[in-house]
């Protein structure tokens, strides 16, 4: 009656083996931990691991471990102190050439990660790190609009073969469109009307002017600033990479704001100048009309400027931007088909192919130059080289332009919406480049506007808290469940214990973020797990007192309870998914855990503690007693006569 069979024992093992084995890697703790990684021109491999190695020996400066990975090379150390001493070492040693930032890497052990155990992630409430508030310039965005639309109605003017005087922005919003007579005026605005759907037109006349008045329909409007919120997260995503944080948090806050949450990281200056970098291209012509001797010697002509190739070559280009990357829609690494050498392959729009189209069609023969452009923000610094500080005692940033011709070929033949970069050194930097380029640059200007750092010191307070919090309750409740149902309530105990460690394996597996509403949700779901396993004793009392023999009273407690554990849990399910869906932030975070907690505490609940029961009892043919209560006990003595 009370027994399963061996596949089914050997089944509830298997699992609970796999929790033990998932849930340890979050016992071991994490090492801080330096992090280096490459930036667009260079790379980190074994001989700069090597040298780093060497000078931290040379401090005196421990460490437990170093290694390289995807990320660069990340060296371990035994607490923060180190860490930070080791990261100004390191950072003095390899200069700017490297992205030198503070990080935590788990210790768990070697065995646990070759069957991919990892710890689970920790939240900025519970492992510390900074958080931004990121304004976006959305008037910027309608500016730069309004400016592609007056080139863009200037060459639709010109296509047409329809005679206008000028066509400018207005600088309080608003494009307009001045024509010599009406009869132009009215063939004008037929074109652009078909040509650019996404603006309003009204036609105005002015002092014997023939005008046409343009401005965004306010659908467009919308349109644009969702695309610009849209395009800084994919890029703040993008650059978060670097930082070789786990689990970041970035999300749209109102109609014009970021929040940019990065657990772990401990240096803000450095996430400050990663997430503020911005990289694009510049397609210029180069100056083959005029010296490059006279323009080294200072005699630079005018329309043209001086740049460095990427080996230090000196290179003369024209002035005239053909166009940008703000033209480029999608870049992707490859290989050349004929060479095998590593290209950047890229996707222009619609106005960059036109521009594109016509410009190496009237210069087939000449070269034609890519230019890569960073603007990297660094701290102000006064006549005695300390930080210059603003109103508010935070450090004033200002912002440098780097540029670097990557090549500068020959145009063979007229070019269109695809062409692509050749020129690069390794597969590495084509994989940047293109990553960069693809969302490297905002669609809009982005300001922070408010930094908070939250300290491993108080993420460290919160998880002991919580554990606290969560290690009493379990006490209390084990306490009361021993005392009241002897036997059962010790099954029921350990029962629990394998929900506990079920929950933190799955968590562990999805590789999900544990924050403060995460352990309240962990917290909540021992003390409802346990709910069941008094529905399932109680029934077994009232089977005990109803005359029914031990073993017949444990079959019908567990099969008579299941149906209202069902109920129940179904219910509470269906608000957690409800929170699911419609919260966001912590709420989904507390809703996951809490949902994950009802289905592992339905498995303990019922199958890990009947097996366990089962053990105990359903072998015994004659079972004349059993220890589930004072009352039960007496009742089932009564009962055997």
């Amino acid at each position: 009656m009370n027994k399963y069979p061996l596949w089914k024992y050997l089944l509830i093992l298997i699992f609970v083996v796999i929790g033990f084995v998932y849930a340890l890697p979050n016992i071991y703790g994490e090492y801080a931990a330096v992090q280096i990684s490459p930036t667009r021109t260079t790379k980190v491999d074994q001989a700069l691991l090597t040298l780093v190695e060497e000078k931290l020996k040379q401090g005196n400066i421990a460490f437990i471990g170093a290694a390289l990975d995807e990320q660069g090379a990340r060296i371990r150390f035994a607490d923060t102190e180190t860490q930070i001493h080791a990261r100004d070492l390191i950072q003095k040693e390899v200069g700017d050439k490297y992205v030198v930032a503070l990080n935590l890497l788990p210790a768990t052990p070697a065995w646990l990660a070759a069957v991919n155990a990892r710890p689970m992630y920790l939240g900025l409430d519970l492992r510390g790190g900074v958080h931004f508030l990121m304004q976006v310039d959305t008037a910027a965005v309608l500016k730069k609009a309004e400016e592609n639309y007056t080139d863009d109605m200037r060459r639709v003017l010109r296509e047409k073969k329809v005679q206008y005087l000028t066509v400018n922005r207005l600088e309080r919003g608003g494009i307009e469109i001045r024509f010599r007579d009406k009869a132009e005026r009215e063939k004008g605005l037929e074109v652009v009307r078909k040509e650019l759907p996404d603006l309003e037109f009204t036609e105005i006349e002015r002092s014997g002017d023939f005008i046409i008045g343009a401005k965004m329909k306010p659908t467009a409007v919308v349109e644009k600033g969702r695309f610009a919120l849209e395009q800084n997260i994919t890029s703040l995503q993008n650059r978060v990479n670097e930082l070789g944080v786990a689990e970041p948090i970035i999300q749209q806050q109102g109609q014009d704001r970021i929040v940019v949450q990065l657990p772990g990281v401990q240096d803000t200056a450095k996430a400050k100048e990663i997430l503020g970098r911005t990289a694009t291209l510049e397609i210029m012509l180069v100056d083959e009309e005029h010296d490059l001797a006279g323009a080294l010697s200072g005699q630079v002509p005018a329309g043209s400027k001086l740049y460095k190739m990427r080996d230090g070559r000196p290179i003369l280009l024209k002035n005239r931007l053909i166009y940008s990357g703000d033209n480029i829609i999608d870049s992707a690494p490859g290989f050349d088909s004929q060479s095998s050498s590593p290209i950047v392959s890229i996707t222009l729009d619609a106005r960059g192919a036109a521009i594109n189209q016509r410009v190496t069609g009237e210069s087939v023969g000449k070269r034609m130059a890519v230019n890569y452009v960073e603007i990297k923000s660094d701290p102000k610094l006064d006549e005695q080289g300390r930080p210059v500080l603003d109103a508010n005692g935070r450090p004033v940033r200002v912002s440098r332009r780097v540029e670097e011709v990557i090549t500068a070929p020959v145009i063979r033949s007229q070019l269109g919406k695809r062409f692509q970069i050749e020129g690069l050194d390794s597969v590495q930097e084509a994989n940047e480049l293109s990553l960069l380029l693809r969302a490297g640059a905002f669609a809009a200007p982005v300001e922070i506007i408010e930094e908070r750092t939250v300290g491993p010191s108080l993420g460290a307070d919160n998880i002991a808290k919580g554990f606290h919090s969560t290690w009493a309750g379990f006490a209390a409740i084990s306490l009361f469940m021993i005392v009241y149902y002897v036997v059962f309530g010790l099954t029921s105990v350990l029962a629990l214990a394998v929900n506990v460690v079920l929950l933190v394996a799955l968590l562990s597996m999805l590789q999900a973020t544990l924050t403060l509403p995460g352990m309240a949700a962990i917290a909540l779901t021992v003390g409802m797990a346990i709910d069941a396993n008094v529905l399932i004793n109680e029934r077994i009392r009232e089977e005990l007192r109803n005359g029914n023999t031990p073993q017949a009273s444990i079959y019908a407690g567990y099969e008579r309870a299941f149906g209202t554990i069902i109920d129940s849990n179904v219910t509470t399910l269906i608000a957690g998914l409800a929170l699911f869906l419609f919260g966001s932030g912590a709420v989904r975070g507390f809703a996951v855990v809490l949902c994950l907690g009802i289905m592992t505490s339905m498995f303990s609940a019922v199958m890990v503690s009947r097996a366990m029961v089962n053990l105990l009892y359903g072998s015994r043919r004659k079972l004349e007693k059993i220890y589930i209560g004072n009352t039960a006990w007496k009742e089932t003595s009564l009962a055997q006569g």
